[in-house]
């Protein structure tokens, strides 16, 4: 059910978003080209200007990627005692997983990198503090190394690796976040920091701003209390209503396609 669940959420994520809508339009003034309907193809190519200028019109997508990464406050870590920190959960998403780690022999990091560079940061911060990477892939077919090997082969290459050998924890069989939170949640009572009466303390949940709020309702639909720990923010606190980038607002409605596809998803089927 959970893999039905997870190829249905990628084939309605690429039926939804706006530039994919483009392939559609030009087919379709393909096809009323060949039948010799020029009106229908002039429409459709009109359809096909509009959708590439709604996409690379940044403010379209920012205002409501904007909502969803200001959904959930950054956490001030310097007013949390090092105790009351159970340790670290690094959600998957920011690393290249597939053939090109292993055929090129370097972990490619994406767009969302900040995932990993405040992962290496928090790490170091907190030495004794256990520590996991979940991801497995987000693709419908994966290949080569998963995200978690990846990143742990990335702990080896930053000389970390005997300093967390008795912190570092790696969970890489997850494909979404529902899974994150089902494969971790033994991991984290097994691994945690607990205070004084035995209560496993929150761990720091390091994820991308726009994806927090729905790890950390999932968090707590399974009665697991996270911290907060937002990064890679593609917006600003104000808008620019002249700025016009193909690539930044593809970027941008990937993630918000891919947050409000989740979102919905996971309440329909009662996840959220």
């Amino acid at each position: 059910m959970d893999t039905i669940f997870f190829i249905f959420s990628k084939v309605v994520q690429f039926c939804i978003e706006p530039l994919n809508w483009v392939i559609i339009f030009v087919s379709l003034s393909l096809l009323f080209l060949s039948l010799r309907k020029p009106h229908l193809c002039k429409r459709f190519l009109l359809l096909t200007l509009f959708d590439l200028l709604i996409v690379g019109w940044l403010p379209s997508s920012e205002v409501f990627l904007r909502a969803l990464e200001n959904a959930v406050p950054k956490t001030n870590l310097s007013q949390i005692a090092d105790s009351d920190i159970g340790g670290i959960i690094i959600l998957g998403g920011a690393i290249q997983s597939g053939m090109i780690g292993l055929d090129r022999g370097e972990v490619p990091l994406q767009s969302s990198a900040e995932r990993v560079t405040k992962a290496l940061e928090l790490i170091r911060k907190y030495p004794n503090l256990p520590f996991i990477f979940s991801g497995y892939s987000g693709r419908l077919n994966p290949k080569g190394l998963s995200e978690a090997d990846a990143f742990k082969q990335l702990i080896a290459e930053q000389g970390l690796s005997q300093e967390t050998e008795k912190t570092a924890h790696y969970e890489n069989q997850s494909r979404n976040t529902y899974e994150n939170v089902l494969y971790l949640r033994p991991m984290m009572q097994d691994f945690g920091a607990r205070s004084e009466s035995g209560a496993i303390q929150p761990w720091l949940l390091i994820t991308s701003a726009s994806h927090m709020y729905r790890a950390e309702k999932i968090f707590q639909m399974q009665g697991i209390e996270v911290i907060p720990v937002p990064v890679d923010y593609q917006t600003a606190n104000s808008l620019n209503w002249t700025s016009f980038d193909l690539e930044d607002g593809t970027q941008n409605w990937h993630k918000l396609v891919h947050e409000v596809v989740g979102l919905l998803a996971y309440w329909i089927t009662g996840k959220l």
